[in-house]
């Protein structure tokens, strides 16, 4: 199980600090859609640079012009690009071709995904990455909704991440449901201690994996 620091709504050195507090806590980094937006693909190169063991997810969340906008994430680096539930199924076809090319993967956010309808036909496209994502707007008015695994309990080869006001609170709830990558974002980047929380969190974690293996055997 992975767990992901998503860098949003944060300044390039805020994000230098806190990789460098959560680095052995953490698996996966996500560039936040907002932080591309200030610092384009040079913030994607960088953090490539420094940490080029690391899992790389550039947050694009790409509704369209697929193939261009997967092209440039995988050459600065990144090894996951995120494209929306509801773009064109050709922009997602394109977009897995461009991956194939560069040895990376597309993933999927489900925001505003409801029904396994849309799942079904992603599953029919060759999608295996797929984003449950409780969206930070609708965070406000209410806390992680775990119902939304329903949608993805009948495809058992979708790789599940996910995310949305994830926090040490929440997590036992999540990780009932035996997703593959836990997204956390403010949870870690805005505590008081970015790396005892993220130590905190991974422990959790390995724990409830370490529980879950025993019971198993």
């Amino acid at each position: 199980m992975n767990l992901q620091v998503a860098l949003d709504r944060l300044t390039e050195e805020e994000c230098d600090r806190i990789l460098a507090s959560v680095d052995p806590s953490i698996d996966w980094i996500e560039i936040g859609t907002g932080v591309i937006k200030e610092y384009g693909m040079d913030i994607v190169r960088s953090i490539r640079k420094k940490y080029p063991d690391k899992t790389i997810v550039a947050d694009m969340k790409t509704c369209d012009a697929g193939a261009h906008e997967a092209r440039q994430v995988f050459e600065a680096g990144a090894d996951i690009t995120t494209v929306m539930a509801f773009a064109a199924d050709q922009t997602i076809i394109d977009m897995q071709e461009v991956a194939e090319g560069y040895g990376g993967r597309v993933m999927v956010d489900l925001l505003g995904v409801f029904s396994k309808e849309r799942v079904a036909e992603l599953v029919a496209l060759n999608v295996d990455l797929v984003s449950l994502h409780f969206g930070k707007d609708m965070q406000q008015k209410a806390g992680m909704d775990v119902g939304m695994f329903s949608i993805v309990r009948d495809f058992p080869d979708l790789d599940v991440a996910v995310a949305g006001g994830l926090t040490l609170e929440t997590l036992p709830d999540v990780l009932k449901h035996q997703p593959d990558t836990l997204i956390v974002g403010s949870g870690i980047t805005k505590s008081d201690d970015p790396q005892q929380q993220a130590a905190k969190l991974k422990g959790v974690m390995t724990s409830y994996e370490r529980d879950h293996a025993d019971r198993r055997s």
